[in-house]
Order: C-alpha cells, then sequence, then structure tokens
C-alpha cells in the first residue's frame, strides 16, 4: 500500500487514528501528514478550554445525575449505652456485690476486714473495680470505631450466683464485652489491655493506701484486683492475655509481671 503522503510503497502502514488515511513510519504522527483533524491529536494548554463535542441526536442529549453516599465501617462515637445493656450492667454488679459480701461468711475474714460497715466498703470495691474492668473494654472499642456492650452469659451467670452461696468456690463472670467490627491484632490487643490495665492501677493504688492508713479492707481490695489482672492476663482462650500477647509479647510480659509481683506483696497481709 501507498503511503497517502509521499506514495512510498510500504508493507506495514499506520493508520491515523483521527482522519482514516494510511501512511508510512516517516509520515504516521498526525503533525507529519498534515492530518486535518490534527486540532483534536493535539493536547489543549492551560489556557485554552477544550471544545465539547455536541450529540447529533437528540435522544443522546441526556444528563446523567446520581449521588454517592459513603457509608463508613467505622466511625468514632461518644460512649453510649443502650437500655439492654444498662440492665445486664445492674445485673451483674449486683451479683458481684453479692460475692463480695458472701466473703463476709468467713468468721476470719470478717474480722480482719474490719466489720460489717467495711465488709460492706469491700464488697462496694470489689463491684466497682469489676464495673471498671468491662467499661475500660467497652471504651477502648468503642474509641476504635467499634460495637461494643455487655451482655450477661449463661454458664458464667450460673456460676457466679453459685459463688455466692459456696464458702469454697469463688468465681466472677457474670458476663462480658460484646464487640463487632473489623479489627485487627494491634486493636484487639488494646481493647483487651485496657481491663487488666485498670486493674493493676486499683491494686497499686490501695496497697498504697493500705501501707499509710492499715486498714485490712485496703489490702483485701488490692489483693482481688491483682489476682483479677493476673487471671485474665493468662494467654490462653479468649481471655485477654492471649490478645495482648500475640500482639506484643513485651507489653504481657510487663504486665503479666507487675500483677504477680502486687499478689505477692498483698498475700502475706490477707
Amino acid at each position: 500500500m501507498e503511503c497517502q503522503r509521499c506514495g512510498k510503497e510500504t508493507f506495514l502502514p499506520f493508520k491515523c487514528p483521527y482522519c482514516g488515511g494510511y501512511f508510512c513510519a516517516e509520515h504516521r504522527l498526525p503533525e507529519s501528514h498534515n492530518c486535518p483533524r490534527l486540532k483534536f491529536a493535539r493536547v489543549p494548554s492551560w489556557d485554552e478550554k477544550p471544545e465539547l463535542m455536541t450529540p447529533q441526536t437528540p435522544q443522546m442529549q441526556v444528563l446523567y445525575e446520581y449521588n454517592v453516599t459513603y457509608i463508613p465501617v467505622e466511625q468514632r462515637r461518644r460512649l453510649h449505652f443502650s437500655s439492654r445493656e444498662v440492665m445486664h450492667l445492674s445485673v451483674a454488679t449486683l451479683l458481684v456485690l453479692g460475692i463480695g459480701l458472701s466473703l463476709g461468711l468467713s468468721g476470719e475474714i470478717h474480722t480482719k476486714i474490719g466489720g460489717p460497715t467495711m465488709l460492706f466498703l469491700f464488697a462496694l470495691t470489689i463491684a466497682a473495680s469489676f464495673l471498671a474492668h468491662e467499661l475500660a473494654h467497652k471504651i477502648a472499642a468503642q474509641k476504635e470505631g467499634l460495637w461494643a456492650e455487655f451482655r450477661l452469659m449463661f454458664t458464667g451467670l450460673i456460676l457466679t450466683v453459685i459463688s455466692i452461696i459456696s464458702p469454697l468456690f469463688k468465681i466472677i463472670s457474670p458476663g462480658a464485652v460484646v464487640i463487632f467490627g473489623f479489627t485487627d491484632k494491634k486493636r484487639a490487643g488494646k481493647i483487651s489491655a485496657a481491663g487488666p490495665s485498670i486493674n493493676l492501677a486499683l491494686s497499686a493504688g490501695l496497697a498504697t493506701s493500705y501501707f499509710i492508713y492499715k486498714q485490712h479492707v485496703l489490702i483485701y481490695a488490692a489483693a482481688f484486683n491483682a489476682w483479677i489482672a493476673m487471671f485474665n492476663l493468662i494467654p490462653l482462650g479468649v481471655l485477654d492475655g492471649y490478645k495482648i500477647f500475640v500482639w506484643r509479647k513485651g507489653l504481657w510480659t510487663l504486665v503479666f509481671t507487675l500483677s504477680l509481683a502486687l499478689t505477692i506483696i498483698a498475700f502475706p497481709h490477707l
């Protein structure tokens, strides 16, 4: 085929996408063969307004308009409690309060704590420590944009009720914070660390207060918080310790060592 610009015979002609002509390699570019539609091939400068092609048929002159709604998977929000969650938290807190009071069934503990008033104060401290632990998980999860609410668990509820009336069997596990949403090991670790961290802080503060004021109710409350933290930090199953261990082994080692140390410090004074 001959080049339409120079007439040179070419075996592999180039077709111009603008004017449709066939040209040799030398004249294949629009500006090389004086393409009549060169203005469409040239890139417009910033100062020029692009030339719009008007549709030839009326039915093509349709304006399409649509809205895009972005639905965030996660959103940071304020602390929120549903009425159902408040009911579950109230029942769980009352049960834990009952366990604290049940320790007074032991004459020795009742005497060491300091009588009915101190026993009630101890039970209130235990219930508040439990509530602080669960709320720490909830707040940490909601700060990460996740749905988080406390729920009673049937098995844990039964074990907690039995613990109130049993002099030897004491387990505090009426429920847990249920979390939904997309997460990773870092977020899971941070949320899991929130609960035991609160108990460690309470244990350290209560133990310090005991050595200042020499009130046995303080060291019993400190020992309870240290034990709760240490138990939850066991790196097994659904316990907080497993998620922290997977996220940061060094952090897990630190908090577990602190909980063990506080337990050892409190034990001789019980």
